[in-house]
């Protein structure tokens, strides 16, 4: 069940209208073909398609309205938006693009105060519109503070816009843009609405990239683009919050885009591999080629393990448990740069192949780098969850569990997320994820745990260490590998996953784990205790041939032949 494979799909949903349209979209595609597919791709062709498949069976409509501005059964729905964004990404990142700039793009008019503009998008998402989020600038990216795109007030009232952005998806079509600009004349932040039709619109051009080539990644410009209040979602701090809160959202799918290429490229490169013949033998009968899948899968298993328990935390939010702003950065993260290990690993297995035009494989290996590099940014988020590294090792409380989240519920909350205050959120005992675990890479990993949480409490950084941004962010790896193992771990429960997996799972996350120890001594001035500490943390696994030998048998190699990509 965990194991997407679209053409035996057996996704538990409470309701019937949710798995119609997930279905209706795996035949959809399935019907497509990756021949089509990739023609489009070659021929960087905007999906028009897709698009007339949404409105008429009004996809992002079900998905992505709030109850109240549509339809009755509508409802934004955390866990079934995840699952829609690993099965378009199963078939092109293009096609999941589309979609998540679509989630951007609606952020802030589903958190802004402006009700009669929530209601316009209501039917603009009924009619199948798409959106688009205007943030990045072409000088400053991910640089909010150096946002130049101004409202200059009006006598009458109403304002003037001006201002450029760039890179920014479904530029050509969205039914409108969600921009984020300054008050020219207070400095204030504010979000307003542009439509791509309007004559002040000025669409500057394509953005041709490596991959998602059918998508539009644009730039455009507006000059003396008349603005009223009712185009404005939010201003002030609203709308401050709702530029941070909207990516908490919108990118945090990008751990489920992740998996769903690493799982279509998982079966692709399987069959190719168990398919050929070298020197007499089958080439899944060589040792390392076995190793490379059972690595592989095991660690898209731990991906998919780690983003599913992260969307119950993010359902489960409230004021009083915020717990999903360390997890969200890492499931923007980690999960995201653990798919293009996985994807280097297959293309070891497969070698030329993975090149090959006509493959999915080509597709996964120019798409999944661009996840962490171009959507992620990897050390921003990093830099966050740095931030709760003292409260999560040192000020433990009681919190309700969290189980699993895939009820029927409007997901209201999200939308009215707060920002700030990092320092008080807190986190139950960490090492409540080990127990009833008896596995010896279990043990192996929460000894390293204790490790570092010794080295920071008796050999923390200096004031010189502290000041060094490298320094801290090779530190946040170490961390953010603790946080992931647990949110296996908890989910590794819930889904019941066999012993020899979870073990073998866990045997990666320590060799991953003394792989950040042995760096940090490598690359940095650390004082002798610090040294000290990390020399004790370069740790092995329990290595055991016949598990991995049971792992291969009996759950990877039996996927042979179950998605025959056609």
């Amino acid at each position: 069940m965990l194991f997407l494979n679209p053409r035996k799909y057996r996704r538990e949903f409470v309701d019937e209208r949710s798995r119609e349209i997930m279905l209706k979209t795996i035949d959809f595609f399935e019907k497509k073909g990756l021949k089509s597919i990739k023609e489009d791709d070659r021929e960087s062709k905007w999906h028009e398609d897709f698009l007339a498949f949404i409105k008429k069976e009004q996809i992002f409509a079900s998905l992505l309205t709030p109850e109240g501005y549509g339809d009755p059964g509508v409802r934004f729905d955390l866990s079934r938006v995840c699952e829609f964004t690993e099965i378009t990404a199963f078939y092109s990142l293009a096609f999941q693009y589309c979609y998540q700039v679509s989630i951007l793009g609606l952020g802030p008019i589903w958190m802004g105060d402006n009700e009669e503009l929530k209601k316009l998008t209501g039917r603009l998402l009924k009619e199948g519109g798409i959106f688009a989020f205007g943030m990045s600038e072409k000088e400053h990216g991910a640089d909010l503070y150096s946002n130049e795109m101004t409202l200059e007030p009006r006598t009458d009232g109403t304002y003037l816009a001006g201002g450029s952005k760039y890179y920014i998806g479904n530029a050509n079509e969205a039914a409108l843009v969600s921009c984020f600009a300054k008050h020219a004349d207070s400095g204030d932040f504010v979000f307003f609405v542009v439509n791509p039709q309007h004559e002040k619109y000025e669409l500057v051009k394509k953005i041709e990239t490596s991959g998602v080539r059918p998508a539009y990644v644009g730039e455009f410009n507006i000059k003396d683009y008349p603005v009223t209040k009712d185009d404005i979602a939010s201003e002030g701090r609203l709308a401050w919050d709702s530029s941070l809160s909207t990516i908490n959202i919108g990118k945090f799918q990008l751990g489920f885009a992740s998996v769903g290429i690493c799982e279509h490229a998982f079966y692709e490169a399987l069959d190719h591999a168990a398919g050929r013949t070298l020197y007499n033998k089958k080439v899944t009968d060589f040792s390392h080629i076995k190793k490379l899948f059972v690595e592989s899968y095991a660690r898209i298993v731990a991906m998919k393990l780690f983003a599913l328990r992260a969307v119950d935390y993010f359902r489960s939010s409230s004021e009083e448990d915020r717990r999903y702003l360390l997890f969200n950065p890492i499931q923007k993260m980690k999960v995201t740069t653990q798919g293009m290990k996985v994807v280097d690993m297959l293309l070891d297995a497969i070698a030329a192949k993975g090149f090959e035009q006509d493959t999915y494989f080509e597709l996964a290996i120019r798409d999944i780098g661009m996840i962490p590099r171009l959507e992620g940014t990897t050390h921003v988020n990093m830099a966050l969850v740095i931030k709760f590294m003292a409260n999560y090792f040192f000020n433990p409380i009681e919190y309700p569990d969290i189980p699993r989240r895939q009820d029927v519920q409007d997901d209201a909350n999200l939308f009215r997320q707060t920002t700030g205050k990092l320092a008080k959120i807190k986190f139950p005992d960490y090492s409540l994820a080990y127990r009833e675990v008896n596995l010896p890479n279990a043990s192996i990993f929460l000894e390293l745990v204790e490790l570092f949480r010794e080295m920071l409490a008796t050999a923390p950084p200096n004031e010189e260490q502290s000041s060094e941004v490298d320094y801290m962010l090779h530190l946040g790896e170490m961390f953010t590998m603790i946080v992931y193992a647990q949110l296996v771990l908890e989910n590794a429960k819930i889904y019941d996953i066999n012993d020899d997996l979870l073990n073998q799972m866990l045997g990666l996350m320590v060799e991953d784990y003394a792989h950040y120890a042995l760096s940090h001594m490598a690359n940095f001035a650390n004082t002798p205790a610090q040294e000290k500490l990390l020399q004790k943390m370069l740790k092995k696994p329990v290595l055991d041939p016949d598990r991995l030998n049971r792992v291969w048998e009996e759950q990877v190699y039996p996927l042979k032949g179950q998605y025959i990509t056609t």
